[in-house]
């Protein structure tokens, strides 16, 4: 695979935000690499991996200029991706969960929705679940609702305006994303897409959201 020229103004910042994900990242990585739109850069955002998540990484910053890594202390989802939102230098900003996978045409379905809609700020879904389940519910979180009645924040496409004037996601124990999501409905214009199902959602076993609904179960 060719190297990339690094764009020190790329149209899409792309933000992977992973922790100890080690054995996901190539694929998750190759995904980004495949897409159809090539103006872009890759930021991952290691949030205290412990695993060998940096000889992964390593690997592809030795290849392609437009991908850069960052590393701090374990401090969560919405530290991570603020971390990425304020290294980033593109006009868009958007999102992928390391353990995620984009098809070819993701990046680029969703720029032309947003080139041809351009009164709106924020775009959220076309989402392909591997696996339907349920999630806590933000405004109710002793209930769960499917996840495809969920905003998920990996799948947000928007202006890179609107995430600095909202100050990036609030860390919160959990519901991070329909936190921004219901704070951009407030003063931004946002929009949800249902295809192109162009973000391959993954869950595995010990993510955020599995690990917050066993302590819901054994609390009860």
């Amino acid at each position: 695979m060719p190297s990339i020229n690094f764009d020190p103004k790329p149209t899409i910042s792309i933000i992977l935000c992973t922790y100890n994900r080690a054995k996901y990242l190539n694929d998750c990585i190759n995904s980004v690499l495949q897409q159809t739109f090539q103006d872009f850069e890759l930021i991952v955002v290691d949030d205290g991996s412990q695993d060998h998540t940096f000889e992964i990484v390593n690997s592809y910053l030795q290849k392609f200029n437009n991908i850069r890594y960052l590393k701090h202390q374990n401090r969560k989802a919405a530290y991570a991706r603020n971390a990425g939102i304020q290294a980033s230098f593109g006009n868009y900003i958007t999102f992928i969960d390391s353990d995620d996978t984009y098809k070819p045409h993701h990046l680029e379905s969703r720029l032309e929705f947003m080139q041809a809609n351009p009164e709106i700020d924020l775009i959220e879904g076309g989402c392909e679940i591997e696996e339907e389940f349920s999630v806590p519910d933000y405004f109710q979180p002793d209930q769960t609702i499917n996840i495809r009645e969920c905003v998920v924040g990996a799948t947000f496409f928007g202006k890179r305006p609107m995430f600095f004037e909202l100050k990036g996601f609030n860390n919160i124990p959990y519901g991070e994303d329909a936190d921004l999501w219901e704070r951009a409905e407030k003063i931004f214009k946002t929009h949800k897409i249902k295809e192109p199902e162009t973000y391959i959602y993954t869950r595995v076993e010990d993510s955020t959201t599995k690990i917050f609904l066993d302590k819901m179960s054994s609390s009860n």
